[in-house]
């Protein structure tokens, strides 16, 4: 069994992850429905959900380590540095979450706990 590693976080998620949700989001949705839930998201209070949960209700699957940007978080973690909280956009219409960004960051942590509760932010 993979050792527990309980990850730092920073109290809120770092100014570019915003521009990098929009990005995304930019391929689901118009420009202008994007810029109101990307508002939105700055002015969500930080909430927390549990990493399995997460994945459950985006429907997405789990990457693995070997993949890069999993594993520069996996050593983050590992190396006790803070990382950003996640940014989640409920799709009512699909019943799903959508990870606007975060998505590599919920894969380490689940890699050494799926049970950590893990901060974002939600609209």
């Amino acid at each position: 069994m993979p050792e527990k590693l309980a990850p730092s976080w920073l109290p809120e998620p770092e100014d570019h992850d915003y521009p990098a949700a929009e990005s995304f989001l930019l391929l689901l949705y118009g420009p202008e429905a994007v810029k109101t839930v990307v508002a939105q998201l700055r002015r969500a209070p930080l909430t927390a959900f549990k990493a399995k949960d997460i994945f459950r209700a985006s429907g997405l699957s789990l990457l693995g380590i070997s993949n890069g940007h999993v594993e520069k978080d996996r050593k983050k973690i590992a190396s006790g540095k803070e990382l950003s909280p996640l940014l989640l956009v409920r799709d009512t219409a699909h019943g799903r979450v959508i990870i606007a960004d975060g998505y590599h960051r919920l894969c380490a942590v689940y890699t050494f706990d799926e049970d950590a509760s893990i901060p974002c932010k939600i609209v």
